[in-house]
């Protein structure tokens, strides 16, 4: 049966819609344009972490394929464990496939019986203990590298935070999922099996806190940045251009123009002025009389 048309477009309209992001008016003005070039610093540190010796015993054969900034994921079945820190609480939550994963490459895969190729169905497991622990240490370490990069960017940009460079020594306990606004790193990690690559998932949620202290040292920086083209380069510091403003303006046919005289009146009415940088119409603006002149004032963009 055919698709209605409307149903089409609604259709596609709401698969474009999904693939924007969609603003948080509490991070209008913050560098969140940034955040990937914090990402891209934690992912190196991180891949670096899991390809050492240390990495390789707690996580296998996987192997850091993306890393980045986005909402939180929408998904009951996740189990976030929350580490609260001097920078803030970071809550980290793993699909169950890696976490089965990881420990059947550690220990191999029980009860597998001979000859069985099915894939695992995750949600007929039960949750056993060692995978909670191991749960508890991958979180740990997650959150103590996220909390060195964090630290490592506030101190670039001069700004201390007491206990920012102290190892994260609590336990992870169960949390609640960040809100759909929150932000979290997702972290997507591929490992070579039988059947090709496989890719998993866990993701690191960030509360209003450790998130500020992120975009506080990227802010800082941005502004370091902007400090030192200041000085090398004399159009940071000012470019001066013109602007004209016109009051009013008429038509008039040319056989009226020739027959006024000296004594006609031309009648008039003052709405908003033009503002003309070099005959080019850039904004609009009130007409307003301060002591005696006219001022031009509520500027707004010319369409």
């Amino acid at each position: 049966m055919p698709m209605n048309p409307l149903d089409r477009s609604r259709k596609d309209g709401a698969d474009r819609s999904s693939k924007y992001q969609v603003l948080d008016p509490s991070l209008l003005g913050r560098p969140v344009h940034l955040l990937p070039k914090f990402a891209r610093r934690f992912a190196d540190a991180l891949g670096t972490a899991m390809g050492g010796p240390g990495g390789r015993r707690y996580w296998g054969a996987y192997r850091l394929a993306n890393l980045s900034f986005e909402r939180a994921p929408d998904d009951a079945a996740l189990r976030w464990l929350a580490v609260p820190g001097p920078l803030g609480t970071a809550a980290v939550a793993f699909e169950r496939s890696l976490l089965l994963g990881l420990l059947e490459g550690r220990y191999g895969r029980k009860n597998k019986a001979p000859g069985a190729s099915a894939p695992r169905d995750p949600s007929a497991e039960r949750v056993t203990a060692t995978e909670e622990r191991l749960a508890a240490t991958l979180t740990a370490q997650l959150v103590e590298g996220l909390n060195a990069r964090v630290a490592e960017g506030l101190h670039a940009v001069g700004v201390d935070v007491p206990g920012a460079d102290a190892a994260v020594v609590e336990a992870p306990t169960p949390a609640s999922a960040p809100g759909k606004a929150g932000w979290v790193i997702r972290i997507t990690l591929s490992a070579l099996g039988a059947e090709g690559e496989q890719l998993s998932q866990c993701w690191i949620g960030l509360d209003q806190e450790l998130m500020a202290h992120v975009l506080q040292g990227l802010k800082e920086e941005r502004n370091s940045v902007r400090t030192a083209r200041a000085g090398n380069d004399g159009l940071s510091s000012g470019l001066f251009v013109k602007l004209e403003g016109r009051l009013v303006s008429k038509e008039v046919t040319l056989g009226a123009l020739f027959e006024m005289k000296v004594g006609d009146v031309i009648p008039v009415s003052v709405g908003r002025a033009d503002v003309l940088l070099d005959e080019s119409r850039l904004f609009t603006a009130a007409v307003a009389e301060h002591k005696g002149k006219l001022c031009l004032t509520s500027f707004e963009d010319a369409e």
